[in-house]
């Protein structure tokens, strides 16, 4: 097994820890995050807000009907008319000319709690005169806000009154609210509304004129009119609400119908109209941009100048908006309106009933949606590539903007994209962040293995570079017969790897005589090599050990001290011969190997058949005989390993014997010397291969007789 292969259960170990804790992490962090978004803290419910705010300034609401017209007494009444509090004569005679053209209900988004001055009962307070016949004579003329009590008497008015934290004192006039319910549901709804100690309202005559009376508070969410309520509890009594008064006056309503459950408001009800509310009797506006068609100016109405159809069959509100002082409210849309029509926005949207909703059950929605999408974000991030990991929380991120978008503008529900979005952002940000530490560390430790695995590499290819050496060492040089005019050897090996196992081998036995072998081990590699470099010790021990010319009893010897080590049953094939340098006489034995060629200058080739065996070691104890010849003078004894004719080039084709005898005819007629046929015959192979890899070892031994 191989470092790298010894090494990747190790990594993948080290990956699968790297996984479970980067898992780990990211659940502790999509608790903590759920558990805020479900215990909503102040800065939760503030990016709430902003969503809401964001999406109502996206899709702000279409204006498809004007129920409601608002007289306002702007800065061009103020010019003509002087300023304001106007007397209340004034106020009569605008009551008298909008219920001449016949609306549907008339609401003051204005309070009068004290007489008004300019009335002449009045004339007297400031002046420093006690003439009691004067001061009789004042009294008996028509009270201002007598006459305006007639004027509201004469028609359809609700009057507004304002909540209060402390107790004022002033009177309460309300509608009655039937409570459909037990009395448990009438005490959680009290203590669920907006509750109010006491309450500014108009003058008592005032009241008694009016044909309704509702509260004029609005739901302020840091400093912005997101919500109305529709019930309010004022001094332990509901009453109801100023736009909520004006749709039941406007219908003629008795009375006004309270729906709740579990102490819950569920619905309002005048006559046949139902407004669906929150829980705690409020309603969400959704917001349309400033119309100017909802407005006509006091003046206007006054001089008769107003088109009646601007007010017949519409709730008509009059309100203040020329002065600086008037009640303007911050919106969503970020734009300030007045008060007045903030009330006409909210009977818009009861009317059309585009109002907003945020379902009760919408938190542990978006706690579930948040908890779904980051297990899975959790789950995949640890494995998924990192485009992948962003893409799905892109994804992700934009689905749930999306749906909560379609929500609000087809269903007019709210719900929160914000908070599982920045929490789902939170959550991929802590994934990402570990992902890519993890992986970091990763890539140290690989290269760290890496370099460990160059550094191994090296390490072997030293140790194969000296173990080439070593067995390059171990082959004789072929210049020792170089002064030795009777012969001319030469020889090369190529290994496939590094090192080799094929061996060859020459050396004198005595003046006349010398002994060369070739051999091929079977395989290739380091393994091959060390057998090659045993079966040649054994080979050239048993040769000197037998310094006869019998080569078979040579080979039988040499088979059985190889065989007795060799326990990975490898097997050599050898072609070993003796020649007598003086008369050319050549005693041979082969064991598997190739016939060598004999190539003679004025003969054709020929083989060295004869004195056959099995390959050494393959069967232990068999008797090898020799073969005799002659060689006659000037011939070329031509030896070669397998590597030689199993070579193949990049398209698979195979070298084989004909090119070899071939090449080895051509050799014939240019005569050459020993190491110049061996390079030869090396470049040719080689040249054929044209750089593919060889499929085996191979040798070249070639022996020229010249004569004795």
């Amino acid at each position: 097994m191989t470092d790298g292969a010894a090494a990747a259960p190790g990594r993948i170990a080290s990956w699968v820890r790297a996984a479970g804790r980067t898992r780990f992490i990211g659940l502790a962090v999509l608790a903590a995050l759920a558990l805020l978004m479900l215990f909503e803290p102040s800065f939760v419910v503030r990016q709430r807000h902003d969503w809401f705010d964001a999406s109502q300034r996206l899709l702000p609401r279409q204006v498809n009907a004007l129920p409601v017209t608002i007289v306002e007494v702007d800065q061009k009444s103020l010019a003509a008319l002087g300023q304001w509090p106007w007397p209340r004569t004034v106020l009569a005679q605008l009551v008298r000319e909008i219920r001449k053209a016949g609306p549907r209900a008339i609401g003051f988004d204005i309070l009068m709690p004290e007489p008004d001055r300019s009335s002449p009962e009045h004339w007297l307070d400031t002046l420093p005169t006690h003439d009691a016949d004067l001061a009789q004579a004042l009294e008996s003329l028509p009270s201002h806000d007598a006459e305006l009590a007639r004027a509201l008497g004469a028609g359809k008015v609700v009057l507004g009154m304002a909540g209060t934290p402390e107790p004022t004192g002033m009177l309460l006039f309300s509608t009655p609210i039937l409570v459909a319910g037990s009395e448990r549901d009438a005490a959680g709804i009290r203590g669920r509304v907006p509750h109010f100690a006491g309450v500014v309202s108009n003058l008592p005559v005032l009241e008694r004129a009016a044909a309704g009376h509702g509260l004029l508070s609005a739901d302020t969410e840091e400093g912005i009119v997101r919500r109305m309520p529709m019930v309010a509890s004022v001094e332990a009594t509901l009453v109801p609400s100023f736009a909520l008064e004006l749709l039941r006056v406007s219908v003629g309503a008795p009375l006004l119908r309270l729906k709740a459950h579990d102490g819950r408001v569920e619905a309002l009800a005048a006559g046949g109209f139902v407004v669906a509310t929150e829980g705690d009797g409020a309603v969400r506006l959704h917001y349309s941009l400033r119309d100017q068609r909802r407005f006509v100016s006091a003046i206007d109405v006054l001089q008769q100048r107003v088109d009646a159809e601007r007010l017949a069959g519409r709730i008509v509100i009059v309100g203040v908006t020329g002065i600086a002082t008037v009640d303007y409210q911050e919106t969503p849309l970020g734009e300030r309106m007045p008060g007045v029509e903030i009330h006409a926005q909210l009977i818009e949207n009861l009317y059309d009933g585009s109002a907003l909703m945020r379902p009760p059950w919408a938190r542990g929605l978006e706690v579930a949606l948040f908890a779904i999408l980051g297990l899975v974000l959790v789950a995949g991030a640890p494995v998924w590539r990192p485009p992948v990991t962003v893409g799905f929380a892109i994804a992700a991120m934009a689905v749930t903007i999306l749906a909560a978008l379609a929500a609000f503008r087809f269903a007019h529900l709210q719900f929160d994209a914000l908070s599982p979005v920045l929490s789902l952002f939170a959550l991929f940000a802590t994934l990402l962040a570990l992902t890519l530490g993890e992986a970091s560390r990763e890539r140290r430790a690989l290269r760290q293995a890496m370099q460990r695995q160059r550094e191994a590499s090296a390490r072997m290819a030293g140790e194969m570079a000296a173990a080439q050496r070593i067995q390059v060492a171990m082959l004789p040089r072929d210049d020792a017969f170089r002064g030795d005019r009777r012969i001319d050897l030469a020889a090369a090996m190529v290994p496939a790897r590094e090192v080799g196992g094929d061996l060859y081998d020459f050396f004198r036995l005595d003046a006349r005589r010398i002994f060369f072998l070739l051999g091929d081990v079977s395989g290739k590699g380091l393994s091959a090599s060390i057998f090659m470099a045993v079966s040649k010790a054994l080979a050239k021990s048993a040769a000197i050990r037998h310094p006869d010319d019998d080569v078979g009893a040579w080979m039988t010897a040499v088979n059985r001290e190889v065989s007795r080590d060799n326990s990975e049953s490898l097997f050599v094939t050898a072609f070993a011969g003796i020649l007598d340098l003086d008369t050319g006489d050549l005693v041979y034995c082969n064991a598997g190997h190739d016939d060598p060629y004999c190539v003679g200058a004025a003969s054709a080739l020929r083989r060295l058949s004869g004195g056959d065996g099995p390959p050494l070691c393959a069967v232990d104890d068999h008797e090898y005989s020799g073969e005799h010849t002659f060689v006659d003078a000037g011939e070329m004894i031509v030896m070669v390993t397998d590597g030689v004719t199993d070579m193949v080039d990049p398209s698979g084709g195979m070298y084989g014997r004909a090119r070899l005898e071939a090449l080895l005819d051509r050799l014939r007629k240019e005569r050459l010397d020993a190491r110049a046929a061996v390079q030869a015959i090396r470049d040719d192979v080689q040249a054929f291969a044209a750089g593919a890899e060889p499929a085996d070892d191979f040798s070249i031994l070639v022996i020229v007789w010249r004569g004795g």
